[in-house]
């Protein structure tokens, strides 16, 4: 019954509603973007070559965190988001602070590894700076565009504010991030430079705009699934 009165109210105009972020999923959405952020930290410190597309090792993880982050933004508002943006942020700085400890522990005479780890993990901290710049901007943008525009149309509109949010997010992202990173990577000319936003702003928005579907299925997911939203749904 209750499933069956969502659903009605759902289909016709309705103000804009967020759960409530004490539940164990937004606490699920929490750490997977945690966890994808720090990784493609670590895959960004790669320059990638692919015909002559020029970008990073973590090009095909980062998409994730901002389709993660418009999950949390739509169910959740943005106060959740911005939550969510902070603490991906303290941890991205937390693991550079951890990769430089492991770095300046002394090296047991049997490891022979120490060189190949500070030339992978030693410049993250300047990956980071940019990524979490770029993270920081990009993400808060896009939740506040998302949001704005949920608080404006109510509960349709889904894939126009999705697709919407994530252009403005995305291309403030990608300039800040590959402005401060390039050089880390050895990319120190301006076509190799146009190069590498265009195609990361371009690659990203589309990854986005593709999952946009299965974006629209998981945040229907929560939805439904969220006891405080579909109580708010139910009490419209």
């Amino acid at each position: 019954m209750g499933e069956t009165n969502a659903k009605s109210v759902a289909v016709r105009p309705s103000k804009a509603i967020f759960a409530a972020a004490g539940s164990p999923y937004f606490s699920a959405v929490l750490a997977l973007m945690g966890a994808v952020v720090i990784l493609s930290n670590i895959g960004a410190s790669k320059g990638v070559s692919i015909g002559p597309f020029i970008t990073d090792g973590g090009f095909f993880l980062f998409p994730l965190a901002y389709i993660l982050g418009d999950v949390i933004s739509e169910v959740y508002g943005l106060k959740a988001a911005r939550r969510s943006i902070y603490i991906t942020f303290a941890l991205a700085f937390f693991a550079v602070f951890a990769f430089w400890i492991m770095i300046q522990l002394p090296a047991a005479e049997f490891y022979d590894g120490q060189e190949a780890l500070e030339r992978t993990l030693g410049p993250i901290w300047q990956i980071v700076v940019a990524s979490g710049l770029g993270f920081l901007v990009g993400q808060m943008a896009n939740s506040w565009v998302l949001v704005r525009m949920k608080q404006r149309f109510g509960e349709r509109g889904l894939i126009g504010r999705l697709i919407s949010s994530s252009g403005v997010g995305e291309f403030l992202d990608t300039l800040i991030f590959c402005a401060i990173a390039a050089p880390v990577i050895g990319i120190t000319d301006m076509p190799n430079f146009i190069n590498y936003v265009v195609v990361g702003f371009v690659y990203k928005t589309a990854v986005e705009i593709i999952f946009v579907p299965i974006t629209s299925l998981v945040i229907r997911w929560f939805k439904k699934r969220e006891p405080s939203y579909v109580a708010l749904l139910t009490a419209q």
